[in-house]
């Protein structure tokens, strides 16, 4: 094949991955179809099957999540809570949208949660990391969804840089061992 039909067809997958995100962003999983992703990208439905299959495949790829970096933990987790402050991208409103209703869905945000737990596990020191791990995903996840689905107006209540200010201090405070080193938890 040559590289500039290659390229082409490159860049036909990645409009059409776009397509999907923000598809499955406004519809969900149930709401998105495979002709109304072929039409937001330009193409023939049958050219989204042929890139990527069946609609649960190209879902699975269009809501995959960036993997973590190796920031400190205290600036990851704040940086994530800032980015759900504002902004959902579309990946994460089409996954956070289609969990409770798309077995496909809730499988992969188990999946998803579950490694991030345990990356930020492996990122923090004490005997208590896992369980800080868990509250601070699940933490954010709830961030999520009253900020971005219930339109908690909360959120509009209180000030940007308020809010801001609030995450990063728990952000700081999850990030710290709540036992001391070589302590075994609940030995206080």
């Amino acid at each position: 094949m040559s590289s500039t039909r290659q390229a082409k067809r490159v860049a036909t997958a990645q409009r059409i991955l776009e397509a999907a995100q923000e598809e499955f962003a406004l519809h969900g999983f149930g709401g998105a179809t495979i002709r109304s992703i072929g039409e937001r990208a330009g193409v023939h439905p049958s050219l989204v099957m042929q890139h990527y299959g069946s609609k649960a495949d190209l879902f699975a790829i269009a809501v995959k999540l960036p993997s973590n970096d190796d920031r400190s933990t205290a600036d990851h987790l704040a940086d994530v809570l800032d980015v759900r402050l504002t902004d959902l991208p579309p990946q994460t409103r089409a996954l956070v949208k289609s969990m409770l209703t798309s077995p496909e869905a809730e499988a992969h945000m188990r999946d998803f949660l579950q490694e991030r737990i345990e990356n930020l596990t492996a990122s923090m020191e004490g005997s208590d990391a896992a369980a800080r791990a868990t509250i601070a995903v699940s933490g954010i996840l709830g961030l999520t969804i009253a900020r971005h689905f219930l339109s908690l107006p909360a959120f509009d209540e209180v000030p940007p840089d308020e809010l801001r200010r609030a995450a990063r201090e728990w952000a700081d405070a999850v990030a710290q061992p709540t036992e001391p080193p070589g302590s075994e938890p609940g030995s206080r």
